[in-house]
Formats: structure tokens, C-alpha cells, sequence
């Protein structure tokens, strides 16, 4: 896909290469979610031609997401649980424990790094508890 594992707050053009991204989540906030369900809804629909748009409220929880069909988004069908397909990602996303998260197309929640590593450690601590330490190579 031609993109890098960082962390990401914004898309910086001139920065990219001039590559417009396939996704686009925003985040909105009282002082602009105006702006981000009008205007650059619009930008991203007609200017960067990004195909799945998304955007989420974490006061509110209002969640929704779109997809360019023929140069126009239309709006995402929720699943039974209320989430939303990303065909760019091909994962669902969803609101979990009052955040947004991913979701496997299988229904299973994609841990994020800190759960991951949690996760690992914990794995780790029983391998010790049973094993002892780590042999090393």
C-alpha cells in the first residue's frame, strides 16, 4: 500500500508525496464538526477523491461513514451490531466501551497497541509462572 506504520494525527499533502489518503476518520469536536460534516466532506468527496470517510464524535458518540460510489459518497449501512464496513481497510468500525474501534470482519475487536503489548505480557508472565524464564538464543 505504500505507507508507513507511524503515528498520525493529520494528513499533511506536501508531506505525502502528494497522495490524497483511502480513509479518512475525523474526529469531531463542538468547534468543528460543522465544518467536517459540510465543507470537508465535500473536499474529501470531490478534491481527494478518498474513499471511505468517517466521522465520529467522542462527546456524543455520533458515528457515521460513507463510501465514494461513482464520485459521490453515499451513505454506510450499519450492521446489526452498528458498525461500519471499510472497504479500504476491509475491517469493520464501531463503538466499543464508548470509543471508536476496529473490528475484524469476523466480528472480533482489533486490540490496540496498548492491549496488544498488555496482552503479550501477560502471555509472557504465564509462560514464567509455568516454564520458568525464556531460553536464551
Amino acid at each position: 500500500m505504500g505507507t508507513e506504520r507511524k503515528p498520525c494525527k493529520s494528513w499533511v499533502i506536501w508531506e505525502e508525496e502528494g497522495k490524497y489518503p483511502n480513509v479518512i476518520v475525523e474526529l469531531l469536536s463542538p468547534s468543528t464538526a460543522e465544518t467536517d460534516k459540510g465543507l470537508k466532506k465535500q473536499i474529501y468527496q470531490d478534491i481527494f477523491r478518498t474513499f471511505d470517510y468517517f466521522w465520529f464524535d467522542p462527546e456524543t458518540l455520533e458515528f457515521a461513514g460513507f463510501h465514494l460510489v461513482e464520485g459521490k459518497y453515499q451513505p454506510l449501512e450499519p450492521n446489526s451490531e452498528g458498525w461500519l464496513w471499510s472497504q479500504q481497510l476491509e475491517l469493520f468500525l464501531g463503538i466499543h466501551q464508548q470509543q471508536l474501534r476496529f473490528f475484524s470482519a469476523d466480528g472480533q475487536l482489533i486490540p490496540t497497541p496498548e492491549e496488544a503489548a498488555a496482552e503479550a505480557e501477560a502471555l509472557l508472565a504465564r509462560y514464567r509462572e509455568r516454564f520458568g524464564e525464556l531460553p536464551q538464543s
